[in-house]
């Protein structure tokens, strides 16, 4: 019995080892399905990875056009906003300046007319003061002429001798009345 057990333990395969035929079939079909990925799986996987890289890098590049045309619009914007600030400082500052020349022109037409003003009322008061005192003296003269007339007991009819009259009293009036105002 020994004997038939070394003799079944010889045929016996070591079951981590396949048979030569199984190795060979699993080389063939290994090497078929290599080629066939080297042929065909391959070179479409490489020429998909090549577009992705081509795609990535050009949506880099794409990307950094982006950002430097954003760069100049922002550099532009900023000129444009620092022109246009320096233009609102310079419009401010016109009109500061017609402002000022406006209130100036104002005050000078409000002097002149104020001038005016004061010139026309200072000759109508004149005026009137002439008129006042030409009334004044007509009045004063009739007055005088009656009261004269009464206490000569004449008539002063004469229009020469009255107006002689009236004029050489009303000119001691006003002499007398300068006199009182020059000592006081």
């Amino acid at each position: 019995m020994q004997n038939a057990l070394i003799i079944a333990a010889e045929e016996t395969h070591n079951p981590l080892i396949p048979p030569v035929y199984d190795i060979v079939w699993s080389a063939v079909a290994f090497v078929i399905i290599f080629l066939v990925f080297w042929r065909v799986v391959t070179p479409r996987i490489t020429k998909m990875l090549d577009e992705r890289t081509e795609a990535i890098e050009g949506g880099i590049k794409k990307a950094e056009a982006a950002q430097a045309q954003a760069a100049a619009a922002l550099d532009e914007y900023n000129t444009q906003l620092a022109e246009a600030r320096a233009e609102a400082s310079r419009i401010r500052e016109q009109a500061r300046a017609d402002a000022t020349a406006i209130g100036n022109e104002v005050r000078e037409q409000a002097s002149a007319d104020a001038a005016r003003i004061t010139a026309n009322a200072q000759a109508q008061i004149e005026a009137e003061r002439q008129s006042a005192l030409q009334s004044l003296r007509s009045e004063v003269g009739t007055l005088a002429l009656d009261l004269a007339s009464g206490v000569i007991g004449e008539s002063l009819k004469d229009d020469a001798k009255s107006t002689a009259v009236v004029d050489r009293f009303l000119a001691d009036l006003e002499a007398s009345q300068a006199t009182k105002t020059g000592e006081h």
